[in-house]
């Protein structure tokens, strides 16, 4: 063996193609005809269908690795457990697989366990309506006492409100509790009389003064419970017709302001007294106690006129 070649015989120069090459053909290589190119190679061409699957294959005693001839399973059908197979867990003290410990035993695996998966997401969706009825029934309740405060509070500014007027109206019955009187209590004077004969007079049974149109003719009327001293509403019913007619007013022997206004404010016609009954009023000022207050016809004054009661209000009234 010269420098630059080694021969035939290592195993680079194995080469099944090396009769393709001038330097394999000057080393004697072949084409294949059982073996590699070059001669004294291992032969490992098999032609071809010479390898019969399902069938036990002939093996040379040179692929024996540890004395024993290796052997080949055979092939089963599809489906159908192989004669010459033995799972792992079959040898003693073999553990079982995945597949037999997930669904105790042999059968189809199902892959994933989205039962499990599908239960846990009912129950968050559960757990979140339950949670929002919670919520707004709370906030029903919350918006229940709040409709309780505001009914509460309704009815005290109601009861608040009502409560205003009922005082206002005590005062003013208070006020009409003042003193009447009708004409057959009044003190008369200078020629006046008692009649009835003209209706529509509101005193008790329809009594009147007449007679009042003649100089120093009057009425007097002595009040007693004045409860403080102020103005006062002095009230007359009367009957006035044809021209308007006005008397002198004096509280407590004084002339108070001008005359008392009796106009004809029905328009009834002269001699018509029964149509023409009506109220005036005056504010005169009376001290606590007892006050006397006169009516009377005076020089100048106009006091045709029939008059049947007079009372009196707190304060100025209209």
């Amino acid at each position: 063996m010269t420098p630059g070649n080694n021969g035939a015989s290592t195993p680079e120069d194995d080469d099944p193609f090396g009769y393709l090459y001038a330097d394999g053909q000057a080393n004697g290589a072949q084409p294949p005809s059982g073996g590699y190119g070059y001669p004294g190679s291992v032969s490992r061409v098999r032609a071809v269908g010479e390898r019969q699957y399902g069938q036990p294959q002939q093996q040379t005693a040179q692929y024996g690795q540890y004395g024993q001839p290796p052997t080949v399973p055979q092939q089963g059908a599809y489906g159908q457990p192989n004669a010459n197979y033995a799972a792992p867990e079959t040898f003693p003290g073999g553990a079982p697989t995945g597949r037999q410990q997930a669904h105790g035993g042999g059968g189809r695996g199902r892959g994933p366990n989205t039962k499990g998966l599908l239960i846990g997401a009912v129950a968050v969706v559960a757990a979140v309506v339950i949670g929002i009825a919670v919520a707004m029934a709370n906030g029903d309740d919350g918006a229940d006492d709040n409709n309780k405060a505001s009914d509460q509070v309704s009815t005290s500014a109601s009861a608040s409100a009502s409560a205003s007027p009922s005082e206002s109206s005590t005062g003013e019955a208070g006020a009409e509790e003042l003193p009447t009187i009708d004409a057959k209590a009044l003190k008369l004077g200078g020629g006046a009389t008692l009649a009835s004969d003209v209706q529509g007079a509101q005193a008790d049974g329809g009594i009147y003064v007449g007679n009042l149109n003649n100089t120093g003719a009057s009425v007097t009327w002595n009040v007693n419970g004045i409860p403080e001293d102020g103005t006062y509403t002095l009230y007359a019913h009367y009957s006035a017709a044809g021209d308007d007619q006005a008397m002198t007013l004096t509280i407590n022997g004084k002339v108070f302001g001008s005359k008392f206004n009796m106009k004809n404010y029905t328009g009834a016609e002269d001699g018509d007294f029964a149509k023409g009954w009506t109220t005036t009023y005056s504010y005169p000022s009376l001290t606590k106690g007892t006050n006397t207050i006169t009516l009377s016809c005076e020089n100048g004054d106009k006091c045709n006129v029939l008059l049947d009661q007079l009372y009196l209000k707190a304060g100025k009234q209209n």
